[in-house]
C-alpha cells in the first residue's frame, strides 16, 4: 500500500518536531506542508464522499439548514484534506486541528441526525494522521466500533459498512505511516552517526599519526645525526644507523597505511556504538557490551556487519521495546522482544549476510517467534596461524 509521509503523526520523532516548530501556521505554509508530505492526493480522493451527507441534507430538508450543513461539510473537508500538512507541525497544533474537526462533526449531528455516522471513516483517518500512535489506535478502534454498533442498531447498514471500511483503512494507513516514520528516524540516526563517525575517525587518525610519526621521526632524526658523526670515525657503526633508518621508515610507512585503511573498514566496536544511538533514537532500550573480547580484524569486521544488519531489522520491522547485543570471541548475538519475522517474508538482507558469514567459514542462525527474533553468527576460533615470513631487508644491528 502506498502511504503518506507523516514525520510527526504516528511516532513523534523529536528531530522532526524541532525542525517544524518554526513553520508559520498560514494557509500558504499549510498547503506547502501538505504537498511536501505527499499525502495531499490521498486525502483529496476520500473527501469526495462528503457529498453523501450533504445530499441527504438537501433531499431531506432543502433550504437554510441544508446550506448550513453544506458549509460545515465544506469546512470539515478543508480540515480533512490538509490534515497531512498539519501532521508536519508540532503536537499542540495537531491537537487543535483535530479538535476543530471533531467540533464540526458535533455541530453536524443535530443538523443531519443519523447521517452524521457516515463521517466515521474521515474522523478515524484523522486519528492516525494527527494523533500520536499510542493514542490513535485505541481511539480509532473505539470510535469505529461504536459507530458500527449504533448503525446496526438503527439499521443504517451502509454507515456500519463505512465504519468497518474506515477502521481497516485507518489501521493500514497508520501502519504505513509508522513504518515510514521509523525509516526516516533510522535514516536520520544513520546520517548523524556517519557524521560523528567521520569526526571520530579523523580524531583517531590524527592521534595515531601523531603517535606513529612522532616516535618514528624522532628516531630517524637521532639516527641520522649519529650516522653523520660516525661516517668517518666508525663507518661500520654509521652503516648500522643507516640500516636502522631504513627499517624505521619502512615500519612507519606500513603503520601509516594501516591507519588510513582503517577508515574504510566496518568494526564491531563502532557498530555497537552506532547501535546504541540508533536504537535510542526510536525508543528501543539497548543492552550492549561496554567492552569486547580480543577480536582479529577479520572477525571484528564480520561481527560488525552482523550487528549492523540485526539492528537495522530491529528498528525497521520488529516493534520491539528492548534489544540485546552480546559478543564473544566466536559468536555475536542480536536479540529483541518484538513481533518476530512473519512467515513468507523476503529476507534479502539476511540472505546476503548469511552468504557473507558462510564465505568466512561461519554460520548464521535466525530464530523468530511471537516472542521476538534472535540473530546469531558463529565463527569458530581457528588454531593460531603461523607468523608470516618477515620482509626481506637489511640485517638489524645492535
Amino acid at each position: 500500500m502506498q502511504t503518506m509521509t507523516q514525520p510527526n503523526s504516528a511516532a513523534e520523532p523529536a528531530a522532526s518536531a524541532s525542525e517544524t516548530a518554526g513553520r508559520p501556521l498560514t494557509p500558504r505554509e499549510i498547503h506547502r506542508a501538505a504537498k511536501e508530505s505527499g499525502g495531499l492526493p490521498f486525502s483529496l480522493a476520500p473527501a469526495v464522499f462528503l457529498v453523501i451527507p450533504a445530499a441527504f441534507a438537501w433531499v431531506g430538508a432543502p433550504g437554510g439548514g441544508a446550506a448550513i450543513v453544506t458549509v460545515l461539510l465544506a469546512a470539515y473537508g478543508v480540515l480533512f484534506v490538509y490534515s497531512p500538512g498539519i501532521a508536519e507541525y508540532p503536537l499542540p497544533t495537531r491537537l487543535l486541528w483535530f479538535a476543530a474537526a471533531t467540533a464540526l462533526i458535533a455541530l453536524l449531528g443535530p443538523l443531519i441526525g443519523e447521517y452524521v455516522l457516515f463521517m466515521v471513516m474521515f474522523q478515524a483517518m484523522t486519528h492516525v494522521i494527527l494523533l500520536p500512535w499510542r493514542w490513535a489506535v485505541p481511539s480509532a478502534i473505539l470510535v469505529c466500533l461504536a459507530v458500527a454498533v449504533i448503525s446496526l442498531w438503527i439499521q443504517l447498514y451502509v454507515a456500519a459498512g463505512f465504519a468497518v471500511v474506515g477502521l481497516v483503512m485507518t489501521l493500514g494507513i497508520g501502519h504505513g505511516i509508522r513504518q515510514q516514520v521509523l525509516q526516516e528516524q533510522l535514516g536520520l540516526a544513520q546520517r548523524r552517526n556517519a557524521v560523528l563517525a567521520v569526526a571520530a575517525e579523523r580524531e583517531r587518525i590524527g592521534r595515531d599519526l601523531h603517535d606513529i610519526l612522532g616516535h618514528s621521526l624522532t628516531s630517524l632524526t637521532i639516527s641520522a645525526q649519529l650516522a653523520q658523526r660516525l661516517i668517518e670515525a666508525d663507518p661500520a657503526a654509521a652503516r648500522a644507523q643507516l640500516a636502522h633508518i631504513e627499517q624505521t621508515s619502512r615500519q612507519a610507512l606500513a603503520d601509516v597505511r594501516a591507519t588510513s585503511s582503517g577508515m574504510r573498514t566496518v568494526r564491531a566496536a563502532t557498530e555497537i556504538a552506532s547501535a546504541r544511538s540508533v536504537l535510542a533514537s526510536v525508543g528501543i532500550e539497548a543492552e550492549v557490551p561496554t567492552a569486547l573480547p580480543a577480536l582479529d580484524d577479520h572477525r571484528a569486521e564480520l561481527f560488525g556487519y552482523v550487528i549492523r544488519e540485526g539492528v537495522t531489522n530491529i528498528v525497521r520491522h520488529s516493534g520491539a521495546h528492548t534489544a540485546t547485543v552480546t559478543v564473544t570471541e566466536d559468536r555475536v548475538r542480536i536479540s529483541d522482544d518484538g513481533e518476530g519475522i512473519p512467515a513468507g517474508t523476503t529476507r534479502t538482507g539476511l540472505a546476503g549476510l548469511e552468504r557473507r558469514v558462510a564465505e568466512a567459514g561461519g554460520r548464521l542462525l535466525v530464530e523468530s517467534s511471537a516472542a521476538g527474533t534472535v540473530l546469531t553468527a558463529e565463527m569458530p576460533v581457528q588454531a593460531e596461524q603461523a607468523e608470516p615470513a618477515e620482509m626481506t631487508g637489511p640485517e638489524e644491528h645492535p
